[in-house]
């Protein structure tokens, strides 16, 4: 019988790793509070963001933690328990490509603040997280949002939740070089307990859709393929660049102004095979988005909306080109095990697989994933059931 976690992540809130590691970092000190930011997962919506389209996206109950206290000079620096190492830089130092690695992920958010005319304070942090890293969960945006709340709020900022997201997307976008939409922190800042995110990346509204799977007795299994998952590679590039091609070849400020029922005539005027197929997949995930909330909100049995769950994986697989071995066998073994549906969500090329299950069958599940994973000769795949959770926040440490 294999070992799945039901929605308690680790066990328990970081908080108190990340203010012990705060005074051993810093002298034996006490932050001036704790902020955590969740990461997440894409219910559907993959690689429509960046293309003003529709995503779906819940918060995790794992997150990420940011032991803080304010400083009066523009210094960060930030102990990390998982790198252990502490990395320091002079916030008038960043900007883009600077400073590399992890710690751009942080100082961007604050030069970011900066960018937009706000006063930024420097920060002594201590960072945990359990959100698994290279899963596809969003492990850098949970970072980023929750450093961006503490400075938020230690430095009276005065910012809104989606004005803090745009600014941790620049931070990936500019200063790590990662060419993502705004998602992950939008998902991060804005989860509600119970819901999925349905958000407009266009207008940026929010609406909170209902996901109380547990009254259906259904389960979101999350189940990591431990593929090497990462974003800032050619081959993302590749396919926000292919998109941008096909909008401007259609004459469409974005794909999201292609409507399914035209896409065939939309299509046909596309002259390169694999524009075609990455415009194909853009135009069609973002209505099975719309597909999946109309659904979720008329209040109908959730397993309605598997169908659109594998088609949206078969998409990112022969349109996207975006699967690999191991994504694609836990989607298959998982749907033969009697899933409702299955897809990979992230960004591709690694990362997890969801998929929607009746609850008394998570672990035969993960047995038939593992048993497929075994034969494959794949190391064994971790799972976990995800709970929709709260965005982020201060926190007081357990």
């Amino acid at each position: 019988m294999s070992d799945v976690t039901h929605g308690e992540g680790s066990g328990r809130m970081p908080g108190e790793r990340a203010v012990d590691a705060f005074a051993s970092a810093f002298a034996g000190t006490r932050p001036d509070g704790c902020w955590w930011a969740p990461g997440r997962v894409n219910l559907i919506g993959e690689h429509t963001d960046y293309q003003d389209g529709f995503v779906l996206p819940l918060a995790l109950d794992r997150g990420a933690v940011a032991a803080v206290s304010v400083r009066s000079d523009d210094l960060l620096r930030v102990h990390s328990l998982h790198e252990g190492v502490t990395a320091s830089v002079r916030l008038a130092d960043v900007g883009p490509g600077n400073p590399s690695g992890w710690l751009g992920y942080l100082a961007g958010v604050g030069w970011a603040l900066a960018q937009a005319g706000h006063d930024v304070p420097g920060l002594d942090v201590a960072l945990d997280s359990d959100v698994p890293i290279g899963a596809g969960l969003s492990s850098s945006a949970a970072l980023e949002c929750a450093v961006a709340v503490a400075w938020n709020d230690l430095g009276d900022l005065g910012l809104d939740r989606t004005a803090l997201a745009a600014a941790a997307r620049r931070a990936e976008n500019d200063v790590v070089g990662a060419p993502t939409g705004v998602m992950d922190q939008m998902a991060s800042l804005h989860g509600r307990s119970g819901s999925l995110m349905f958000l407009d990346t266009r207008s940026m509204h929010v609406e909170q859709v209902p996901f109380d799977l547990a009254v259906h007795g259904l389960s979101l299994l999350v189940i990591d393929s431990r593929a090497p998952h990462a974003l800032v590679d050619g081959e993302y590039a590749e396919r926000h660049a292919s998109c941008a091609r096909g909008a401007s070849q259609l004459g469409v400020r974005a794909l999201r102004d292609i409507d399914v029922t035209g896409l065939d005539d939309a299509l046909a005027r596309l002259d390169d095979d694999v524009v075609r197929r990455r415009v194909r997949h853009v135009v069609t995930e973002n209505d099975r988005v719309l597909q999946v909330a109309d659904t979720l909100r008329s209040g109908a049995d959730p397993r309605r909306i598997g169908a659109l769950m594998t088609d949206s994986h078969v998409s990112m697989r022969d349109d996207f080109e975006i699967t690999v071995p191991r994504v694609d066998a836990a989607v298959d073994a998982a749907l033969a095990a009697g899933a409702h549906g299955a897809r990979m969500t992230g960004g591709g090329f690694g990362g997890c697989v969801l998929a929607l299950v009746d609850s008394a069958a998570v672990t035969s599940t993960v047995d038939a994933v593992r048993s497929a994973y075994a034969e494959a000769g794949f190391d064994p795949p971790v799972a976990f059931v995800a709970v929709a959770s709260s965005g982020a926040g201060r926190v007081v440490p357990t």
